[in-house]
Order: C-alpha cells, then structure tokens, then sequence
C-alpha cells in the first residue's frame, strides 16, 4: 500500500460546506511507521466550533432534517451506506496510514464494520417503535412519543476513528439530529474522506460538521451552550471532565470509556482455543481497544499448559510494517503511546512480574517507528499496577484463579466493567458464569463481538449509556407523553 504524500487540505467542513477556517494553525498527520509528515491539514479554531454549533442549532431549530418522515432518514443512510462500501478500500489504506493497523484488520474491522453498522441501524430505526398509544391508568389514552435530543457533541478518539465515528453519527441522524463531529488529530484523513461522503448525500446542508482537533477544542465544544446531548469516547480520567463540564447545564452525556477486561477461563476449556481466541480478545488493534482483554484467568491447577500455549501465540506474532499483508501486530499510533505502554512494561518488571516472551525495547527490525513488543506478564498478582491499568497497548498478564467463584471475584476486582469473556467446553456453565460478572458485554468462547444489535457499554468507570441496537439510538432521543387523546 502506498502511503498517502504529504498535502495540504485548506477547508473545513462546517454545516455540510467546505470553508476556509478562522485561523492559519496547521494538523500534522504522522505516519506511526516511518515518523513522516503524511498530510497537512487545516487546524480548527474555537471561532470554527461557534460557527459549527450555529449551523447545527439553525439546521435543528428550523431545518428540515428533524421534520422530515423517519423512513426518508432511514433510506438517506442506506444510500450513505451504498456510496461508503465503494471508498472501504481507501478508506482502509488511511487509516492503516494515520493510525498503523495492520492492513488486515484495517480491512476487516476499520473499514469494514462500519458500513455493517451503518446498514443495522437503519434497520433498527425502520422498526423502532416511534410512537405508541397506551391506554391510561386514570381514563383517556396517552401518547407516547420519542424525538430528536437536538444537537449533538460527537467526540471520537483515534484507535478506531471510523467505526466509532458511525457508531455515533448514524444514529443521531436517524434520531434527527444535527451534528458536530470531533475527531482526534492523530485520525483526521478518514474523518475528511467521510465528510466528502456526507457532501454528497441526501443529509442537508447545516446537519453535520466534522472538525478533528485537540482536547482544549474539545473541551470548548463540550461546553458550548448551543449543544443539547455530547456522546464521548476516550479514556475514564477524560470522560470524568466531559461529565463534569456537562454537569452545570444539565446537558445529557453518553461515555463510553476505559476497560480492563478479564477473559475468565474455567478449568474445562482447552489451552490451544483460549490462546487463539486471545490473539483477538487481547491483542486486536495492538492491544489499543477499549474492549481488549488483557487479563486472562486462568486455572491454578492448569496454569502452566495455559501460559505455555499463549507465550506460543504471542512469540509467533508478526511485528513490523502495517502495510504488510503478513503482519499482525503493527505501531502503536504516536511515540507518546509508546512511551506510555513501554512504561508499563518497566512497572511490571519491578513489580516483580516476568516477561515470558517480548518486554522492554523496540521489536527486532523496528528501530523505527513507535513499535513495541508483544509483551506477556507472568506471576502476577491481582494488586499489580498491569493487572489493574488501562495500557492501552499489545501487553497480557495472567492471572491465576481457584474456582468458579474465584474467578468471577477476579474479574470484579477492577474499577472497570466494560467487556470480558468465559471459556469453557460447557457452553452453559460458561453462561453461568457469565451471567454474575458486572460487566456491560460478555463473550461466550470467542471475543465479545460488537454486534449493532446488541446495546453496548459499560459499568463502573467504564462509562454511561448504551451504544448499537434500540438503546443505542434511544440515546440520541427524548420521550414526550400527550395525555387526554
């Protein structure tokens, strides 16, 4: 794959137009590969997020995107979709470019799922129960009805920009909702090639602007009066300030955050499947997904055909240039992740945890680039800084357990409560178990699997609200009750 050369892109979409902005501030998108300069873009001011927010509360307040039918919303997304599936392979290309996944799984996953998302919601909406009649408890009938929350702050994080891009922005609009869109400055060339989508769709002018830049334009749109509901994705210390800054307002917050996901795994599963399903569970997107996870527990009694098996499928993975078709594990997405996750590696170290396979230092072939190595924890104990941490990066740590109970006392035992899987050859025990874990999302023997039908999200500090399905468009909602009909 050829990486984009470096360009300059001097517009900005705001209000469903291209327009120069405000200011003269520049976006440098580095390539996670090489350390190079592949594309210069417009940076976004603050005076930008005002004139997006006004095009979005105009379009709400007196715009036809809210009033149009619900069916006329559906097949305008549905034709989004079609135009989308024609740019997956490009759109793969960049983010492979910006971010450095893998090209397979840039494929399969960035590019991919998306349109798959796109098309579920506007099934879900097609028959979603918009209006209902409920006889009354004290005599007439009432009238049930769910409309647009208004305009929405849609905050979108790197490590998968387009997936959670839709994740957000279709339901809202499905909803009939305007939209500002926040991509992270690491991300911002798929976040354009979807903007040139919207352009040139049935989605009117003045109902989505996309401005990708830093945590203070953020944090000025969180902010901004002009905004009804703001949905965030990124890690809990950030979402904390997202609810905290929509607190005084009383504006409506959806976060999906941090996790430090347990696959639980009962002394019947076998060693070989549970070390090929953590290949995905943990180490997906290198390790960078809010849903990794990072903690197997496993058997005491069992422990050493388990830690054989998955040092096996870490040892085998293949570090180096995400265009490659044969690699597995590529950079993270900007030399301070790295610097983060090879920071966790020392920590684990002197907490007294072994490296059985990777550790501190670039991958062989890899002095440049913001690589590190595939890392599995051994001997450690559930109070380790890595075994309760977000790391955020391709690094395991095993744990041990004594039973059932045990092990669903382990997973607990984290702030966290976002994803998580069990293992077992008997599929209902495994259920079981699953069902007591305190966790939004479980996987029965397979990574939990982000179906758009089902609600996804977390508990404790892994967040608020529900994305995908009924629930996930519900929050783009609010419920009105006409009584006496």
């Amino acid at each position: 794959m050829a990486v984009p050369p470096p360009q300059p892109h001097d517009r900005l979409y705001i209000g469903g137009r291209w327009q120069p902005p405000t200011g003269d501030g520049v976006l440098e998108v580095v390539s996670p590969h090489t350390e190079a300069v592949i594309a210069r873009l417009a940076a976004p001011g603050v005076a930008d997020v005002d004139a997006a927010v006004l095009a979005a509360r105009e379009s709400f307040d007196h715009g036809p995107w809210r009033r149009t039918p619900v069916a006329d919303r559906v097949a305008a997304i549905r034709t989004l979709a079609d135009r989308y599936a024609a740019r997956e392979p490009e759109l793969a290309g960049l983010v492979t470019a910006e971010m450095g996944a893998p090209a397979r799984f840039a494929r399969s996953a960035h590019a991919k799922l998306p349109g798959v998302l796109m098309r579920a919601l506007a099934d879900v909406a097609a028959t979603f129960p918009w209006e209902q009649t409920r006889p009354g408890y004290l005599g007439a009938d009432v009238l049930v009805t769910h409309e647009p929350v208004g305009v929405v702050a849609a905050i979108v994080p790197w490590n998968m920009p387009v997936f959670l891009t839709v994740a957000k922005l279709i339901p809202a609009l499905l909803a009939g909702c305007s939209v500002v869109l926040k991509p992270s400055p690491e991300t911002p060339l798929d976040a354009y090639l979807m903007a040139e989508l919207l352009s040139d769709s049935p989605i009117p002018p003045g109902v989505v602007s996309i401005l990708p830049g830093d945590g203070e334009l953020g944090a000025h749109l969180v902010a901004h009066p002009g905004v009804d509901k703001v949905s965030f994705t990124g890690s809990t210390a950030a979402g904390r300030r997202v609810a905290a800054a929509c607190a005084p307002a009383l504006r409506t917050v959806s976060l999906e955050l941090g996790g430090k996901s347990a696959a639980v795994v009962l002394d019947d599963a076998d060693p070989e499947q549970v070390a090929t399903g953590a290949q995905v569970a943990a180490l997906m997107n290198g390790g960078q997904a809010c849903v990794a996870q990072t903690r197997i527990l496993v058997p005491r009694h069992r422990y050493r055909e388990h830690v054989e098996a998955l040092s096996e499928m870490v040892w085998k993975l293949r570090v180096g240039d995400p265009a490659d078709e044969a690699t597995d594990i590529g950079p993270l997405v900007s030399a301070g992740q790295r610097d983060r996750v090879h920071g966790y590696l020392e920590v684990g170290l002197r907490e007294g945890a072994k490296a059985v396979v990777g550790g501190t230092g670039a991958p062989p072939g890899c002095e440049r680039g913001w690589y590190v190595r595939p890392t599995l924890f051994t001997e450690v104990e559930p109070g380790m800084r890595i075994a309760t941490e977000e790391i955020f990066g391709p690094v395991i740590t095993v744990l041990t357990h004594d039973g059932d109970d045990d092990a669903v006392a382990l997973a607990d035992a984290t702030a966290y409560g976002l994803s998580g899987s069990v293992w077992s050859a008997d599929p209902q025990r495994a259920l079981a178990v699953a069902r007591r874990i305190r966790s939004g999302t479980v996987g029965i023997n397979a990574a939990y699997s982000m179906d758009p039908v089902a609600p996804f999200g977390g508990v404790k500090a892994s967040g608020i609200g529900r994305e995908f399905g009924r629930e996930g468009l519900a929050g783009y909602l609010t419920t009105k009750s006409v009584s006496g009909i």
